[in-house]
C-alpha cells in the first residue's frame, strides 16, 4: 500500500507486509501490537487525543481497569483537563485503589520516558526504545507462534522507522511519529474491496465460534495477567480468584473442541459430553462456577438449542450479540454500574443513544459510559452553527433575510470557523442554503407553530428526552395536522433508506406521550440541498420504536457491549485506535 504524501516535506513511506511466511491475520498497521504502538504516538504527538490515551491504559504494560479508567475520564473532564494531564491528578484521589494508582504511575513513568526521548532519538532508535517501553518484544502467556508473530509486527515497524530515517536524513522521532500516525489514518479510511458472495450458514457458525474463541483467548491472557499479580497481595479471596481463572481457560477448552467436533454431531451432543469431560477435572468450586457461566447459552442461542440453525432477524442478532459479550465478559471486574447514565430505575435517553447503540454498542460505551472526550470535527462545528442560526433565527429578531444572515456570520466567528479554503467553500453553501431556506417559509404549504420544542417522558422505566428542531402545522386540513422536522446538514436520504428511521419514529411517540400531540408526518430537511423527505410511517410504528428503547435500554443496564464491526461504520468511528474490534 502506498500512502501520498501527507506531511510537508515528509516523503512517503511504502507500507509492505513483512516478508516470510504469509500471515494470518490482515494488514501490518491494524494488527494488535503495531496499534499499541500507533497508539502511544498519538497520545506523545498529541496529548489531547483521548481514544489514543485510552488505549494505552487499556492495553499491556499498564492494563487499568475499566471501571478505574471511568473514573479517571470522570476526574479529567470535572477539572476540564487533557487525560493525561487527569491522570497525574488522579493519583491522589481516595476515589481510586491503589492497584489503580499503581497502574496510572506506570503509565505516566513510560509517558515520562517516551517524551524525553521523542526529540533527542533518531526515528529508528526512539522507536525501538518505545518498543522496549511497552514489552512489545516478549509474550510469555502466548502460543510460541502467536508470539512469534506479534514480534514480527512490532519489528516490520521499526523497520519502516528505518525507511523512514533512510528517506528523510535528519528528521526527528516527532516527525516519523506524526508521519506514522496519519499514515494509519488514511490506512484506516481507505475504501474497501467489495463484499465477497454471502457465506453458507455452517461458514458462519464456523466464524462466529472463531471469533468468541479469539475475544475469550484475549479475555483469558489479561485475566491470569492479573490474578498472578493478586497473587502475592494478602487477599481472603485468592481461592476464588485462582478458579476464575482455572474456569476461563476450560472454557476456552470448551470453544476450542466445539470447533474442532465431528461435522455430524450436534451441538447440544457435543456440549453434553465435553461438559462432562471438563466437569472432571474441576474442584467443587470450580464445578459450581462452571456450572452457573452463561457460556452455553450463549452458543445455544447462536446456534440453535440442537444443530445449527440459521439465524433469525436483526433483534435475534442482537439478542446473540448480547448473549455472548455477557458469557465472554470477565467474571472477576467491578461493574460500570456507577457510570450508566442513570434517571431513576431506568436510563436516560435519547434518540442518539439509542441509534449509537443499534449501530455499535462499544461505541455508545465509549461515548456514553466512559465518555471519552473527542475533538468535533469540521463538519460537525459548521453542523452546530447552522443549527444554532436557525434556533436564534426563530427565537426572535425582524425575520428578514438580512437578520439571518447576520447571525448566522456572528455564529461563524463564535465557532471559531475560519477562512481557509475548504471553509470559505463551506460558508458560501451555507448562506445560499440559508437564502433558499428563508425563502421555503412563506411557500403556504405549512406554518411552522414551535421550533427547538423539548420532550420528555417515560417509556417503561426509563426516562426518554429530546428536542425537536420545528413542528409545523399543515395547511388545508379539516383537522389539526402536523409535521414533525429535523434539520440535517449531512447528505439527504431517501425514503427507502429511511424506512427503519429511529429518530423521526421516537420524536412522534414523544409528541403523543409529551405534548398530546398526534403528528401526521414526519421528514428531514436537509438544509444545504434545500430538500425535505418524508419519513414512511407503519401501522405498527409507535409500538415497534417503544419495543426498540426497551430492548436498548435492557441491553445497557445488563452492560452488553459488544462491538457490531462493519466496514462502513468502523472506518469513519472516531474511537477506531480503542477498538478491539478494527484489530485483525
Amino acid at each position: 500500500m502506498t500512502v501520498s504524501r501527507i506531511v510537508p516535506e515528509i516523503a512517503p513511506v511504502r507500507v509492505a507486509e513483512p516478508t516470510g511466511r504469509k500471515r494470518r491475520d490482515g494488514p501490518l498497521l491494524e494488527r494488535p501490537e503495531v496499534r499499541d504502538v500507533l497508539a502511544w504516538l498519538r497520545l506523545l504527538v498529541d496529548p489531547q487525543d483521548a481514544a489514543a490515551v485510552v488505549r494505552a491504559l487499556g492495553r499491556p504494560p499498564i492494563e487499568l481497569r475499566q471501571v478505574h479508567l471511568a473514573r479517571v475520564i470522570q476526574l479529567a473532564r470535572r477539572r476540564r483537563l487533557d487525560l493525561v494531564s487527569g491522570l497525574s491528578t488522579a493519583t491522589e484521589s481516595p476515589q481510586l485503589p491503589p492497584e489503580a494508582r499503581e497502574r496510572i504511575q506506570r503509565f505516566l513513568a513510560v509517558h515520562e520516558s517516551a517524551c524525553a526521548g521523542l526529540d533527542v532519538l533518531s526515528p529508528e532508535a526512539f522507536i525501538a526504545s518505545l518498543i522496549d517501553l511497552l514489552g512489545q518484544r516478549a509474550y510469555p502467556l502466548l502460543a510460541p507462534e502467536d508470539a512469534a508473530e506479534r514480534r514480527a509486527g512490532v519489528e516490520r515497524l521499526h523497520e519502516l522507522a528505518l525507511e523512514f530515517a533512510r528517506s528523510q536524513p535528519g528528521a526527528s522521532a516527532r516527525e516519523l511519529a506524526r508521519h506514522l500516525v496519519m499514515v494509519a489514518s488514511v490506512s484506516g479510511h481507505e475504501a474497501q474491496p467489495g463484499e465477497r458472495a454471502a457465506p453458507e450458514w455452517d461458514e458462519l457458525a464456523h466464524g462466529e465460534l472463531q471469533a468468541t474463541l479469539q475475544l475469550m483467548r484475549q479475555e483469558v491472557s489479561a485475566s491470569v495477567a492479573r490474578i498472578g499479580e493478586r497473587l502475592g497481595e494478602l487477599r481472603l479471596d485468592t481461592d476464588l480468584d485462582i478458579s476464575h481463572g482455572v474456569v476461563r481457560y476450560l472454557e476456552l477448552l470448551k470453544v476450542a473442541a466445539m470447533l474442532q467436533r465431528p461435522s455430524e454431531q450436534s451441538m447440544a451432543d457435543a456440549l453434553g459430553d465435553i461438559n462432562a469431560r471438563l466437569l472432571a477435572a474441576a474442584t467443587p468450586l470450580q464445578r459450581e462456577i462452571f456450572e452457573t457461566s452463561p457460556l452455553d447459552d450463549a452458543l445455544r442461542s447462536a446456534f440453535g438449542a440442537a444443530d445449527v440453525q440459521a439465524p433469525g432477524d436483526e433483534a435475534d442478532a442482537r439478542r446473540y450479540a448480547r448473549a455472548r459479550a455477557h458469557a465472554i465478559a470477565p467474571r472477576e471486574g467491578p461493574s460500570l454500574g456507577t457510570f450508566l447514565p442513570r434517571k431513576g430505575v431506568g436510563l436516560a435517553l435519547s434518540a442518539s443513544d439509542i441509534e449509537t447503540y443499534l449501530s455499535c454498542p462499544l461505541k455508545y460505551k465509549f461515548a456514553r459510559v466512559l465518555r471519552i472526550p473527542i475533538e468535533q470535527t469540521l463538519h460537525q462545528r459548521f453542523g452546530i452553527a447552522v443549527h444554532q442560526v436557525l434556533e436564534r433565527f426563530h427565537a426572535g429578531g425582524d425575520q428578514t433575510m438580512a437578520w439571518m444572515l447576520e447571525l448566522f456570520d456572528d455564529g461563524w466567528r463564535r465557532s471559531g470557523l475560519g477562512n481557509s479554503a475548504r471553509e470559505r467553500r463551506l460558508r458560501e453553501k451555507a448562506r445560499a442554503a440559508l437564502t433558499r431556506y428563508h425563502a421555503r417559509l412563506s411557500d403556504g404549504s405549512s406554518r411552522p407553530v414551535w421550533f427547538e420544542r423539548s420532550f420528555s417522558f417515560r417509556l417503561g422505566p426509563h426516562h426518554v428526552r429530546g428536542r425537536v428542531d420545528r413542528v409545523d402545522r399543515l395547511a388545508g386540513e379539516a383537522e389539526e395536522r402536523y409535521e414533525l422536522i429535523d434539520y440535517k446538514t449531512s447528505r439527504p436520504k431517501t425514503a427507502a433508506q429511511l424506512k427503519d428511521d429511529v429518530q423521526l419514529s421516537l420524536y412522534a411517540l414523544a409528541a403523543r406521550a409529551a405534548w398530546q400531540l398526534e403528528s401526521s408526518r414526519q421528514a428531514y430537511y436537509y438544509v444545504l440541498d434545500d430538500r425535505k423527505v418524508p419519513v414512511p410511517v407503519g401501522g405498527g410504528e409507535p409500538d415497534k420504536i417503544a419495543d426498540t428503547v426497551l430492548e436498548v435500554g435492557e441491553g445497557i443496564l445488563a452492560q452488553e457491549f459488544e462491538p457490531t464491526p462493519s466496514r462502513a461504520r468502523c472506518s469513519i468511528c472516531d474511537y477506531r485506535i480503542a477498538c478491539p474490534a478494527a484489530e485483525t
